[in-house]
């Protein structure tokens, strides 16, 4: 497939184009949403049973959708019209947040009855987290997708970090109903406004459909692996990612402990704690497109993903609450940055007939092998709690420097064509 022409851009004019401005509104409403029901779900199973192992469960149950059907979502997404896969994945999420205000207006919300409902949340979650990656590349240039996908990882950190998360607690101390009934409503918005895209956003795959298509599905299950070997770009990147994934996994699976603790942080300040790395990633996020510019992409991925191991390590050596503050937001900033970064290289690398099946298999297997760092977190915790920041951040260190030439001669996402 030939790369895609790059829209032209009058010089000094920031906007992206009214499309973006719909996915970027949309997608803040939904991420209203999330954020509301990832608050929500363990102050609700708190409510329900008293059970440590079964209010543990949720985060559990949150994860396991990405297990199962990251990849099926990414064959439905590279088969059908992505517009209509962000209407599917908020029309169902709006109908389940309403099941859930029903359930608990009626007295009748069980534990099981929220299992259910978060697990089917998280399949749903997997369409829609693989359309808007998707849709980003069909309606914004190449040039443009860092700062496109910069402004989305802002605007996801503001509205889950700093609204979503205050807003819900306040709001469930009044009535469970309220942050209930508002999450609904986020969902509903953006189901609307994925009407109101451009035919572009439906994905080249529609306007020039290929045998795939033709294919049965279940035999499309090993397209994105399939691309990510060939790739002498992907490939490797792949695999870097999954090993430091599950190094920063490790490093942070105790973190709660070790700030409660180690740092003596009471544990009504653990939140606002928390909200200083959200406060560094949204700062980042900020700050990746300008540096992309100044240093190229390679370069600032390379720092970035030696930057944040490394914060992980200083905090695990000078446990001193400063000193942590500063690591945790210049740690959570690089992986911003990182992330940024990564999604519109991959963007830019992946013809837009595969997008959603490559992403699927690269989420399907990144995180699903994080939940193995977050065991082996928990076993360096019984030596001290700040053994797994030492030993997994330190193993990330070692990667990251291995890996440093590689990743410093990566390209733009302009520069990178379709396919390579």
């Amino acid at each position: 497939m030939s790369p895609r022409p790059e829209r032209p851009r009058r010089p000094g004019r920031p906007h992206l184009g009214p499309a973006f401005t719909n996915v970027f509104t949309a997608n803040l409403s939904s991420s209203l949403g999330d954020g509301i029901a990832r608050v929500a779900a363990p102050l609700l199973a708190v409510q329900l049973t008293d059970d440590p192992l079964l209010v543990s469960g949720i985060a559990a149950v949150a994860l396991l959708p990405w297990l199962f059907f990251a990849i099926p979502a990414g064959i439905l997404l590279d088969r059908i019209d992505r517009r209509r896969a962000l209407a599917l994945a908020n029309g169902v999420r709006t109908a389940l947040a309403l099941v859930l205000v029903t359930l608990s207006a009626t007295g009748t919300l069980t534990i099981w009855w929220l299992y259910a409902v978060v697990f089917l949340y998280g399949a749903f979650e997997t369409v829609y987290d693989g359309a808007i990656r998707a849709v980003l590349p069909s309606i914004v240039a190449p040039r443009d997708l860092p700062r496109a996908n910069s402004r989305i990882e802002a605007g996801e950190l503001t509205v889950q970090n700093f609204l979503s998360a205050p807003l819900t607690s306040a709001l469930f101390a009044v009535a469970v109903l309220i942050p209930l009934g508002v999450g609904a409503l986020s969902y509903a918005v953006a189901f609307v406004l994925a009407f109101f895209l451009p035919a572009a956003a439906a994905g080249e795959h529609r306007t020039a459909p290929s045998d795939a298509v033709r294919v049965r599905w279940y035999r499309q299950t090993a397209d994105g692996f399939r691309f990510i070997w060939a790739s002498p770009m992907l490939r490797p990147l792949w695999l870097l990612s999954i090993v430091v994934g599950i190094c920063f996994s490790a490093a942070t699976a105790t973190l709660v402990l070790y700030v409660l603790d180690e740092l003596g942080v009471p544990e009504a300040w653990y939140g606002t704690f928390m909200l200083v790395g959200a406060l560094g990633a949204l700062l980042a996020a900020g700050v990746a497109n300008p540096l992309k510019e100044r240093f190229r992409a390679g370069p600032v991925m390379a720092v970035a993903n030696l930057l944040t191991p490394t914060m992980l390590v200083v905090m695990g050596l000078v446990p001193v609450v400063p000193v942590a503050a500063v690591c945790l937001a210049l740690s959570f900033g690089g992986t911003t940055v990182w992330n940024v970064l990564v999604m519109s290289l991959r963007q830019a690398a992946i013809p837009s007939r595969l997008l959603g099946r490559v992403h699927g298999t690269w989420r399907t297997l990144l995180w699903g092998a994080m939940p193995l760092g977050s065991f082996l977190g928990g076993l360096l915790a019984r030596v001290d709690l700040t053994t797994p920041l030492i030993a997994g951040g330190g193993a990330a260190v070692l990667a990251g420097l291995l890996g440093f030439r590689f990743i410093a001669g990566l390209p733009n996402p302009e520069d990178t064509r379709p396919g390579l």
